[in-house]
């Protein structure tokens, strides 16, 4: 679990609200010898007598050092299992680091983790639970309902909203969780991808939710692909590569960088000159 620690050794206007200290975290992998099956696998070492296959341990997180503070927007960009959900992961102290610290203002909430919804639950139903999960009240989660369901538009196109949640399509269950979570207050939230769904108008309230969260002293952290969301929406970003802390500063700066290294937007318009 995250840790909790005094800020009172920080200037006032510069209070952190999450500090990762040298943070590794690793993976055991069980079972990874050849190709076969586990059912096949646990058979054959019932009939040989032999022991389970090694574990393999894959090293996700590497040395990974940064404070965040209240106010700010943090993007966490990088490749594909470069470490960027495991990272949130364990600020939300889902995952225990297995070397360094990490310390929390408070209980950070990951989005779609803590608002955790049930498919064969109607969307109502899970509006009313994931409130709950959230940390609301029964009275908070029933003034901010009527808010909760517009702002993820589930009911545009129909009364969604009294459907169960296995009939709504990824993009109408992630945006349900985001309206959920952001009809609370928070000292820290993470957001992983929550802002890849939805259409123009559904991204825009998101935006705009974030920037009230940040005025209200709060702290949010963002995983995207989309280097355009992380430019409009975050001041600062932190480019994770391979587990590492390749880049943290000013979120168009880091973009750029990452995109040089890509070849993305950047480089191309970079090598055009």
């Amino acid at each position: 679990m995250a840790e909790t620690t005094p800020n009172d050794t920080f200037p006032a206007d510069r209070v952190p609200t999450v500090i990762v200290d040298d943070v590794h975290i690793t993976y055991k992998v069980h079972g990874t010898r050849g190709g076969r099956g586990a059912a096949t696998s646990a058979l054959t070492r019932i009939v040989s007598r032999r022991g389970a296959p090694g574990v393999r341990e894959v090293l996700a997180v590497r040395g990974v050092s940064f404070a965040a503070y209240k106010g700010e927007a943090i993007g966490l960009i990088g490749s594909n299992g470069s470490g960027k959900s495991t990272l949130l992961k364990a600020v939300a102290g889902l995952l225990p680091p297995s070397r360094g610290k990490i310390y929390t203002q408070g209980q950070p909430s990951l989005l779609g983790v803590n608002a955790a919804l049930m498919g064969d639950l109607t969307g109502e139903r899970n509006v009313v639970l994931g409130g709950l999960a959230m940390g609301m009240s029964r009275q908070q989660v029933r003034e901010r309902y009527d808010d909760i369901v517009e702002f993820s538009g589930i009911n545009d196109k129909g009364d969604f909203i009294s459907l169960p949640m296995r009939t709504y399509s990824s993009g109408m269950g992630a945006r349900l969780r985001f309206s959920i979570a952001a009809a609370k207050n928070h000292e820290v939230l993470l957001i992983d991808e929550a802002l890849s769904t939805g259409d123009a108008r559904f991204q825009k309230r998101s935006k705009e939710r974030i920037e009230e969260l940040r005025e209200e002293a709060g702290t949010v952290f963002l995983v995207s692909h989309s280097n355009k969301t992380i430019t409009e929406t975050c001041d600062r970003a932190l480019w994770l590569e391979s587990g590492t802390l390749r880049m943290d500063g000013p979120a168009a700066d880091v973009v750029a960088a990452y995109e040089q290294f890509t070849g993305g937007p950047a480089a191309a318009g970079k090598k055009k000159k």
